[in-house]
């Protein structure tokens, strides 16, 4: 009996896991093009928590912001592949792609945990073919959608002011769903090229009004968005409804948006992240598209605007700012 039990504690001791395995620390290295993506980064640590993951026990984690700024991200993009990290998670396309370049060839995983045009660096929603994958935020997909809730809710519009960044990676893709959207609705596009978040903060005033168009759309680009909040006292004196691609443009004074939650997007990446941890690969695990999409209100705007909001469409919305 006795050499029985000894022999079990041996099997187990070595089918265990080394002391090396029980001690590894994981170090994740993450990059977001501006505070707008934040949210997905911690809608990720949140969930990898849950997953079993403690900050500092066995996940270390380095977060690096480049607060919109397109030399930053070059940078900071190549940083994080130098320090060759079990893993790096991006958030938005204009994040990923310099990612995507700079690990081209490595063994270092990439997740995006979101992401406008996965397209842009992947062979496929099947199987990216290389390092990535991640989730999309179905900002392309959608366009028809959001440009039709401007047109529910600027009723009698008919020109709409959009934005475009040539430079942006989300550009041709971009550019191509809007004016196919705008030709489905019978809607006039006003296409008006701006390079960076300054650029349309210092024009705003001769790119957004009521003399070029009847309301805006915002594009899914995260150097253009960052201008949001700044350019909101122009939009709403010039009375001009707008959409943005994303919760967090609302919340700065864009008008409505219908788009993924960028909180819960990081935690469905999350899920991502510990597959690969555990031994799959990036290229085995298909892009995913995210669970829900909430249509969110700024009823301060509305009102700002002079704008009603119909009854049927706020039963209808997910979140109403007040």
């Amino acid at each position: 009996m006795k050499k029985s039990i000894l022999a079990l504690i041996a099997i187990w001791v070595l089918s265990g896991p080394s002391p090396s395995e029980a001690q590894k620390v994981y170090r994740i290295g993450a990059l977001v093009a501006d505070g707008q993506f934040v949210p997905a980064f911690e809608g990720f640590k949140r969930k990898m928590v849950e997953i079993g993951y403690t900050e500092g026990k066995n996940i270390k984690y380095d977060l690096y912001n480049a607060e919109g700024n397109r030399d930053t991200l070059e940078k900071l993009a190549k940083k994080l592949v130098q320090d060759k990290p079990d893993l790096i998670v991006t958030s938005s396309t204009t994040a990923t792609a310099p990612v995507a370049k700079a690990s081209a060839g490595t063994n270092i995983p990439v997740v995006f945990l979101s992401a406008g045009n996965p397209l842009r660096f992947v062979k496929s929603y099947s199987s990216s073919g290389n390092n990535l994958t991640g989730i999309s935020t179905s900002a392309i997909d959608i366009t028809e959608k959001r440009i039709e809730l401007l047109k529910e809710l600027a009723l009698g519009i008919k020109r709409v002011i959009a934005l475009h960044n040539p430079k942006g990676e989300n550009y041709e893709a971009n550019l191509k769903a809007t004016r196919e959207a705008a030709r489905k609705l019978g809607l006039e596009l006003v296409e008006v090229n701006v390079q960076s978040g300054e650029e349309l903060i210092q024009r705003a005033k001769d790119l957004l009004n009521r003399k070029l168009g009847d309301g805006i759309f915002y594009p899914p680009d995260a150097v253009l968005n960052t201008a949001v909040k700044d350019i909101t006292p122009q939009v709403n004196r010039e009375r001009l409804p707008s959409i943005a691609p994303n919760i967090g443009n609302v919340k700065d004074g864009a008008l409505a948006t219908y788009a993924a939650d960028y909180f819960a997007l990081g935690q469905q990446g999350a899920v991502l992240v510990d597959k690969i941890l555990r031994g799959a690969r990036p290229m085995d695990l298909p892009v995913e598209q995210p669970f829900k999409l909430n249509l969110v209100i700024n009823l301060e705007t509305a009102r700002a605007i002079g704008l009603k909001i119909p009854r049927e469409i706020l039963l209808r919305a997910d979140e109403v700012i007040e």
